[in-house]
C-alpha cells in the first residue's frame, strides 16, 4: 500500500489495517518457521506497511495536538515560553542546607586486621602402576 492512500482513510481505519497487518505478519512469520511460507519477502513488506499506518497514526495524532494549541490564547503561550526552566543544580543544594553542619560524628572503630588463611595445599599424586 501506498501512503497517499492511507492519508484518505479515517483514524478509525488506519487502526483497524494496522492490527490486520501485525496478525498477518506474525502468522507470516509462524508461517515461515515452518517452511510452509512460499514468498518470504512478504514478511518485510508486511512489516513496512505496518511501520507505515503507524506513522500516520502519530502523525494525525500530532495534528490533533496542533489544532488544540492553536485555540489556546496567546497568553498562555507567552506564559508558557517565559516561564523559567529549573536546573539541576538547585535541588542538590537544598538538599546540602538542609543536613545541619554542627552535627557531632562518631569516630570510625577500627576493627581487628583478620589473619591470613592458610594456604591449603595438595597432596601429592600416587602414582601406581
Amino acid at each position: 500500500m501506498k501512503a497517499k492512500d492511507m492519508r484518505e482513510k479515517p483514524v478509525e481505519d488506519l487502526r483497524e489495517l494496522e492490527k490486520s497487518l501485525v496478525n498477518d505478519h506474525f502468522h507470516a512469520k509462524l508461517k515461515n518457521f515452518t517452511n510452509r511460507l512460499d514468498d518470504t519477502s512478504s514478511m518485510r513488506k508486511l512489516r513496512k506497511d505496518v511501520a507505515r499506518v503507524k506513522t500516520l497514526l502519530a502523525e494525525a495524532a500530532r495534528g490533533k495536538a496542533k489544532a488544540a494549541s492553536a485555540g489556546a490564547p496567546a497568553a498562555e503561550k507567552a506564559q508558557k515560553k517565559a516561564a523559567p526552566k529549573p536546573s539541576a543544580s538547585k535541588p542538590a543544594a537544598k538538599a546540602k542546607a538542609a543536613v545541619p553542619a554542627a552535627t557531632p560524628s562518631k569516630p570510625a572503630e577500627s576493627k581487628p586486621a583478620k589473619a591470613p588463611a592458610a594456604k591449603k595445599t595438595k597432596a601429592p599424586k600416587s602414582e601406581t602402576k
